[in-house]
């Protein structure tokens, strides 16, 4: 009762009396995806009250707001949309920030022509410790002690005067594209994440799910950059995502809850209860002494308009909701054998961990495997703005792709209907920088290859009309006096 009581009065703290960020909305139109590509910063609800009506769906609640960052890129017959989150707005003050990231790729299969969607979804950073009875060492399991981090833009001063007053902000990396557009990069990074640790239980056949909060952290950052690489002759395109896990600046462990709560506040200088020091043990020694280890957690599905598809490790076993150790790679095949989609993890199969001091960092191997589903999609008292977000989403694929939007409606809204969730751990850690990037690659038959830009034919067209001129110049008599 203790910790629901806790529980509450942390989401009452997150979801009350802070200031929504000023963001320059502008306005997502269907006619926006007949582009070649576009970025925009959008109020996603907004859009899809407008929207959801057309394709026969309920919008959000009007006092509803969440603010998007929206890039597309619509080249030879491949449409990408990505979509991150700035924040959520449930009233005209309070907001929180998750830092959810989805991908949308349409396009035509390499051999058949065939269209294929295929969804991506950042769903959570995932703190574990090992136990003696871990099923999968060095990953976490159903077995293991886990703790989901929800970061959330909020002021927890009132708390207690040692709690951070500072609130998540968000920086977005404009769209860019190579002179021949072959290549696109774009991102988002949070800074100044305020993160709860809640206890977490993904047992397949558990539906009761009691989340207790156990700890409260602050990151540096966490940032997302994209890079899509179109490679018509090979008949690929390639899709890198890096992601940057920031330092843990603070932490606070709570072990009990008795009208104030009972924790240690630790950061780079030692351990601190109610103001006093206690030890020297820092914020990086409570991670390390603990064995506390972090992962990422994503999830996609593949869907074509007349087939079934499936998913297999590299070993040919099929990862379709299961656990299973991934050596190299994820790949998607349509159930008639044509592949069409690849996520890969071997190219980037170590990532960097920094010092304290950001001076240098040592290089370690990842441990990927595909988990469970239900676990994870029947939690709904930790996913439940997840859910109620990306059930909106496929109302995009139906402005991008008409033929496809009630595939996606059907299969892409909901965590549940995946084709594998897979978790990506960093063994080795210590609450510092992480740096790592998996790679996607689309088997795409590319009917149309990228012209080249009229932006980068103009310089060569002036100069070709001075030379021109100048040759005219030349033969031309000049007139007698």
């Amino acid at each position: 009762m203790k910790t629901v009581i806790f529980g509450v009065f942390l989401l009452s703290v997150f979801l009350a009396s802070f200031f929504v960020q000023a963001f320059a909305v502008e306005t997502l139109l269907p006619l926006d995806f007949e582009l070649e590509s576009f970025m925009k910063t959008v109020d996603f609800y907004d859009y899809a009250r407008t929207y959801a009506n057309s394709v026969n769906m309920s919008g959000p609640p009007n006092k509803y707001h969440a603010y998007v960052y929206i890039t597309y890129v619509n080249i030879s017959d491949l449409q990408m949309i990505y979509v991150g989150l700035n924040n959520i707005t449930y009233d005209e003050e309070s907001y929180l920030t998750i830092p959810m990231q989805s991908l949308i790729l349409h396009y035509k299969t390499e051999n058949s022509s065939r269209d294929v969607l295929v969804s991506s979804n950042f769903l959570m950073l995932l703190a574990f410790n090992d136990t003696a009875n871990s099923l999968y060492p060095n990953s976490p399991d159903m077995n293991d002690n886990l703790w989901s981090s929800f970061s959330m833009g909020a002021d927890l001063s009132s708390l207690n005067e040692t709690f951070p007053a500072l609130n998540s902000q968000t920086e977005i990396i404009p769209l860019t594209h190579s002179t021949d557009k072959l290549q696109w990069y774009w991102g988002m990074k949070y800074t100044n994440l305020t993160a709860v640790w809640w206890e977490t239980d993904i047992s397949p056949a558990n539906h009761t799910y009691n989340n207790k909060p156990r700890a409260i952290t602050t990151y540096d950052e966490l940032t997302f950059t994209y890079n899509l690489t179109l490679s018509p002759d090979m008949r690929r395109a390639t899709l890198t995502e890096n992601h940057i896990i920031g330092k843990m600046r603070d932490l606070w462990s709570f072990w009990d809850w008795f009208i104030i709560p009972f924790y240690n506040h630790y950061n780079s200088t030692g351990c601190y209860r109610y103001g006093n020091k206690v030890s020297d043990e820092t914020v990086h020694d409570f991670i390390q002494n603990n064995q506390i280890k972090m992962s990422i957690v994503e999830f996609q599905k593949c869907v074509m308009l007349n087939l079934n598809t499936h998913s297999e490790a590299d070993d040919g076993q099929n990862v379709t909701d299961t656990d299973r150790s991934v050596n190299k790679s994820i790949a998607t095949y349509a159930d008639d054998g044509e592949k069409i989609f690849e996520t890969g993890f071997s190219t980037k199969e170590t990532y960097k961990l920094y010092n304290p001091a950001e001076t240098g960092y040592a290089v370690y191997n990842t441990t990927t495997r595909t988990s469970r589903i239900g676990g994870f999609a029947q939690n709904t008292n930790l996913f439940v703005f997840h859910m109620g977000f990306m059930k909106f989403l496929p109302i995009l694929v139906a402005h991008a792709s008409h033929s496809m939007y009630q595939k996606a409606r059907d299969s892409l809204a909901e965590m549940s209907q995946a084709d594998c969730l897979y978790i990506v751990a960093y063994p080795v850690y210590n609450g510092c920088r992480i740096e790592h990037d998996p790679i996607y690659t689309a088997y795409v038959s590319f009917t149309e290859v990228p012209e080249f830009p009229a932006s980068a034919l103009l310089p060569l067209l002036m100069v070709s009309v001075i030379l021109i001129i100048l040759y005219i110049k030349r033969k031309t008599p000049r007139p007698k006096n």
